[in-house]
């Protein structure tokens, strides 16, 4: 898999460019998680548009996770939403009924990384906390090959969008508006 102008290897062969939840998550799945390539990136670039724009990878070939907070009486529950950057996750329609919720919201920025163990602007499906469920927008998992975040601002994962749907916890939805 060649996307943009990064140098790939096997992710589970570099566990140093991955937060130390997404490393225990690509050691777990089959084969080790082969398949997946991390790359070394400039951290001050991990933002979506940015790198992008420097490391020649197309908007339409990255996908981004955010974190749903969903609230129905009292209770918070959890979720990941893998939308294609060119696309927007539709939290507070598809996202919030499918969870049954009252009410959904993008999570806090200090709470997601709390509760995720990763770093903001790298925070990815895999590794995340037992229970949260994987919500994958049909773009994604369709997806030849789509780059994610790694836990940390320093790196990149490289994977085809069907390991995602594949996830024990991943629900492929149309979610994108």
């Amino acid at each position: 898999m060649s996307i943009g102008t990064l140098e790939w290897a096997e992710a589970g062969q570099r566990p140093d460019l991955l937060a130390e939840p997404v490393a225990r998550a690509v050691k777990g799945l089959p084969g080790g998680g082969a398949g997946i390539r991390v790359a070394e990136i400039d951290p001050a670039l991990a933002d979506t548009a940015a790198f992008c724009e420097r490391y020649g990878v197309r908007m339409d070939e990255s996908a981004n996770c955010v974190i749903v907070a969903a609230r129905r009486g009292g209770e918070v529950r959890y979720a990941a939403c893998m939308v294609l950057a060119t696309m927007r996750a539709d939290v507070n329609g598809v996202v919030r009924r499918h969870l049954e919720a009252r009410k959904a919201s993008f999570a806090p920025q200090e709470e997601a990384v709390r509760l995720t163990g990763m770093e903001y602007g790298g925070i990815t499906p895999l590794g995340l906390p037992e229970g949260w469920p994987v919500l994958v927008d049909e773009a994604v998992a369709a997806h030849p090959g789509v780059v994610i975040g790694s836990g940390v601002r320093h790196s990149k994962l490289a994977l085809p969008g069907a390991m995602l749907a594949d996830l024990e916890i991943a629900q492929v939805l149309a979610l994108a508006n």
